[in-house]
This record gives structure tokens, sequence and C-alpha cells, in this order.
């Protein structure tokens, strides 16, 4: 596996922030975020269960552009395949 750096969430100062990374390999991509409080995970639950190996996290909104880089760079690289 090879990741790549996008960007960690530009408002925070500590290196637990929410980060975002694409999959070189296969254009995954790879996010680092909050988990989310139970009342969100109980919400999201209303449409399906979350399996022990998942997680509900949240990303915050001012990282859209991150985001929207990262999605970008997985087309990319799907584009190359």
């Amino acid at each position: 596996m090879a990741l790549r750096f996008i960007a960690k969430d530009p408002n925070t100062g500590s290196d637990q922030s929410p980060t975002v990374w694409i999959d070189e390999e296969n254009g995954d991509l790879v996010l680092q975020g909050w988990k989310a409080d139970r009342e969100t995970t109980d919400e999201c639950r209303e449409v399906g269960s979350i399996p022990a190996h998942e997680a509900v996290m949240r990303i915050p909104a001012r990282m859209t552009a991150i985001v929207r880089e990262a999605c970008d760079a997985a087309d990319q690289r799907a584009e190359l395949r």
C-alpha cells in the first residue's frame, strides 16, 4: 500500500487532527476523523447496522475542499487503470 498524504484539518495544531490520504494503488480514500458521538452513531444505525470492523466518524465541513481534492486524485487514479 502506498498512501499519498492530501492534507490535515487546517484549523488544528495537534498531530491527531482529521486527515485525508489517497491509496495510490487502488484510489481508495483513507480518512482519519473524530469518532462520532453516540447520538450520531445511533442515527446512522437507522439506515443499517454498523459492523464491528467499521466506525462512524466526523470530518469537519471546513475540510470539504480537502476531501474534494482527494476525490479528484482518486478519479485521476481510476482513469489510469
